[in-house]
């Protein structure tokens, strides 16, 4: 078990942690931002990072700090925390972002690591190799070998208190990301990030985002805290969390102010082609588009770095409270409403619903079905894999209404979409007791026949007759052959 990381409430993969920080003195509450803090130009200062926005921990490049003179000096000499004048934890990359940017650094993870302990970084970063997506396979073999190497060398350096990162690659192959969680885990690093998804991210590639960070999260253990390198935008953290991510880090706050760029949680927009300001922050609240697009140049990217930041702030908040109660997955459809890409995302997410049932918990509040991808998330795959450890007498009707006044079945179960049938003792358990619409999709009623037809291979020798109302012709055909039905609709029963 990792010591510095601690689960405190979950939510299929996602969780509210603890991550302990011991060279900082301080405990970080997990999703969590980690603000982008350029040494050479600080929008907002990492004072008021902390003290009006609640960062607890930032990230900044020890690679520019190094190979810039006055930063060098300063660092040395004063250490990190208080160059930059931040309470919290301070992690520090590497310059692996330079190296795939320029193809060589002039530095090794040994040196780099041991500046980064020198100048009092709280979670260092090694020299990885980031590798873009669709590259060959080669090519992926072949840098995810040299990250591995990295890692060796990052545990043969005495970093004291401070924990390191232990990065994880593999591009756009599934396999070789799991098989880096796996290496990953196995040394004694600390803090797991999954990196070279700005790619994906930039290009709207949400759904090869969550594939990748699933795989990386299938060779990483529990106990690993999960950074998602790169993915700082307010509309992907349910997303990412859902996928199992406890840390973020995001420019994105000052660097769409320098462009004029107002984020919001369903997307960015530009200051100039808003009519509104449709946010409760302080900066929303005291001025209206025209006033903001009337200050100077400076007052106007620091207005709308600071909106940002509170947006993207709020927005975590949002998600822990959400892992808190169980209802991610309810945030999760309703952010991938906002954009194509997103929906693509959750559908990829829910491709992994068996991963997520094995941490899901099994009691929450209430299953909300609110589109059709509710009919494959992970409660329903849970209740369907039940369904075949139950047994049944000779001859069970399985009926969407009461309990009919004559009958000669053996045992009367409710069928309700998209779980499918259960015993009248299961009927008030979670999820069971699910908000549901009265217009659902065709995908809900088949998610219910998938439940019949499991009921019905575990007890062969039952007879199974089912009384649906209306039930559309993909989920009837999905139904075993040997289950009569009745369309109560039909019978004027519904």
């Amino acid at each position: 078990m990792r010591d510095a990381f601690e689960i405190r409430a979950s939510d299929g993969m996602a969780r509210v942690g603890r991550l302990t920080v011991p060279r900082a003195g301080v405990t970080v509450e997990t999703p969590a931002l980690m603000p982008v803090v350029n040494p050479n130009l600080q929008t907002i200062s990492p004072r008021r990072l902390h003290d009006e926005f609640g960062a607890e921990i930032l990230i900044t490049n020890s690679y520019i700090i190094r190979n810039t003179d006055d930063l060098r000096e300063r660092a040395l000499e004063e250490g990190l925390h208080e160059m930059l004048d931040f309470p919290g934890a301070i992690v520090t990359d590497s310059g692996s972002f330079q190296l795939a940017e320029y193809g060589e650094i002039d530095t090794t993870t040994t040196e780099i690591l041991q500046f980064q302990h020198e100048i009092g970084s709280d979670i260092g970063t090694p020299v990885d190799i980031p590798t873009p997506p669709d590259v060959s396979r080669e090519q992926a073999e072949a840098e995810l070998a040299a990250t591995e190497a990295a890692l060796a060398d990052a545990e043969a350096v005495d970093t004291g208190e401070m924990l390191v990162n232990a990065p994880v690659q593999g591009s756009t192959y599934p396999d070789l990301r799991e098989q880096a969680g796996v290496h990953a885990a196995s040394t004694e690093l600390d803090v797991f990030p999954v990196g070279a998804v700005v790619p994906l991210l930039n290009s709207y590639r949400y759904d090869d985002m969550i594939d990748v960070t699933a795989a990386a999260k299938r060779g990483l253990g529990a106990d690993c805290p999960v950074h998602l390198f790169g993915a700082g935008h307010p509309m992907m953290f349910a997303h990412a969390a859902a996928v199992g991510c406890d840390l973020f880090d995001s420019a994105a706050y000052a660097l769409y102010a320098r462009d004029g760029r107002y984020l919001t949680v369903r997307g960015t927009e530009q200051l100039e082609d808003l009519a509104y300001l449709p946010c409760p922050c302080p900066i929303c609240t005291e001025h209206d588009p025209d006033s903001l697009r009337e200050l100077d140049e400076h007052e106007q990217e620091n207005a709308l770095a600071e909106h940002n930041l509170h947006v993207t702030f709020a927005e975590i908040r949002r998600v822990r409270q959400a892992i808190r109660e169980g209802s991610l997955l309810e945030l999760v459809e309703e952010r991938a409403r906002a954009h194509p890409a997103s929906a693509d995302g959750f559908r990829a997410l829910l491709d992994h619903a068996d991963q997520m049932e094995a941490s899901d918990r099994v009691s929450k509040g209430t299953f909300f079905y609110t589109s059709p991808e509710s009919a494959r998330r992970p409660e329903v795959h849970r209740h369907h894999d039940r369904l075949q450890r139950l047994e049944t007498p000779g001859k069970v009707l399985l009926t969407e209404f009461g309990e009919p006044a004559e009958h000669d079945h053996d045992a009367i179960w409710r069928v309700e979409p998209p779980f499918g049938p259960f015993p009248p003792s299961l009927s008030e358990t979670y999820p069971l007791h699910a908000e549901t619409p009265d217009r659902m999709e065709d995908v809900a009623y088949v998610a219910a026949a998938d439940g019949v037809a499991a009921l019905a291979a575990a007890n062969p020798e039952t007879t199974f007759t089912l009384g649906h109302d209306d039930w559309p012709d993909a989920a009837l055909a999905a139904l075993p052959e040997d289950v009569e039905t009745e369309d109560l609709a039909a019978l004027g029963e519904s």
